[in-house]
Parts: C-alpha cells; sequence; structure tokens
C-alpha cells in the first residue's frame, strides 16, 4: 500500500542553515519520531533503529537512509527502508526543496512517498495514512523548532 503526503515549514533559518541540518544526523536523529539510533556511514548513507507504534502494531525497524539528488544547498531526496520483522517493512523518501524567505527563514517543502507491506499493512489505508501524515509533520515541526 502506498500514500503521498506533501507539505511545507517555515523555519526561522537561513537556507545555508537549514541544509547543514538536513545532513546532520545528530538533529535528523532527534527529529525523526521514534528513532533510537541513526549512524553515519558515509556522506549519503546512515543506518538507523526506529521504534514505531501504528495502531495497535508496535515494531523496531532497523533500515537504511540515503540521500539522492543533492543539489546543495536546495534540494535533496531523503530514502529510507525498514524492516519490522513479523510486523512487515515500510519503505519511502521524501523530495526535499529549500527557498529562502528573506535572508534569515526559509520555506522547506516536502513530497514524501510512503509504502508499507506484512501485518501493518492489513490495519487499513485509513489508519495508516493519518500515522504517517502525523508522524511526518512532527518530524518537520520537531525539526523547524530545532532550527527556529
Amino acid at each position: 500500500m502506498a500514500l503521498v503526503i506533501e507539505g511545507e515549514e517555515h523555519i526561522a533559518a537561513p537556507v545555508a542553515k537549514v541544509w547543514e541540518a538536513l545532513n546532520d544526523p545528530e538533529i535528523l536523529k532527534d527529529a525523526i519520531p521514534g528513532c533510537q539510533s541513526l549512524e553515519k556511514n558515509s556522506d549519503t548513507e546512515m543506518a538507523a533503529t526506529v521504534v514505531l507504534k501504528i495502531g495497535p502494531i508496535k515494531a523496531t525497524f532497523n533500515g537504511a537512509v540515503t540521500l539522492k539528488n543533492l543539489k546543495p544547498p536546495h534540494s535533496y531526496t531523503i530514502q529510507g527502508e525498514g524492516k519490522g520483522g513479523i510486523a512487515g517493512f515500510a519503505k519511502g523518501g521524501a523530495d526535499v526543496t529549500l527557498t529562502a524567505d528573506g535572508p534569515e527563514a526559509t520555506v522547506l517543502k516536502y513530497a514524501a512517498k510512503a509504502e508499507v507491506g506484512g501485518k501493518i499493512a492489513q490495519l487499513g489505508s485509513r489508519l495508516i495514512e493519518s500515522t504517517s501524515k502525523k508522524l511526518a509533520g512532527q518530524f518537520f515541526s520537531t525539526f523547524a523548532e530545532k532550527l527556529g
């Protein structure tokens, strides 16, 4: 089952600072809901462990995060894939675009796609969609708070 989530955040920081933060594993770890660990393997690859609760199912996902299509400091694609054992799998990505809003502010736009399979997919599309939207919103608002 696949879904698309779009949104934008206004961040009280210049584009260069936001770009730096989007590539900082510590900031990303704090912003990703349920993230237990995020370790940088290279400039574009990280390993992650995330604990998520979707409806009645709580699962630990171990996976990889990859940064692609890098166009510093304006845009990139962040992709992740995680396996949650018997709960199933989740994979997705987001195209992230930064636009200056004056010298000290940035508009961050995102278009995320997510796909889930296994037991989680049996929970029903409405629950998964609402949870995914909530998690995406939490990530970007926490990210904006950390910089603002």
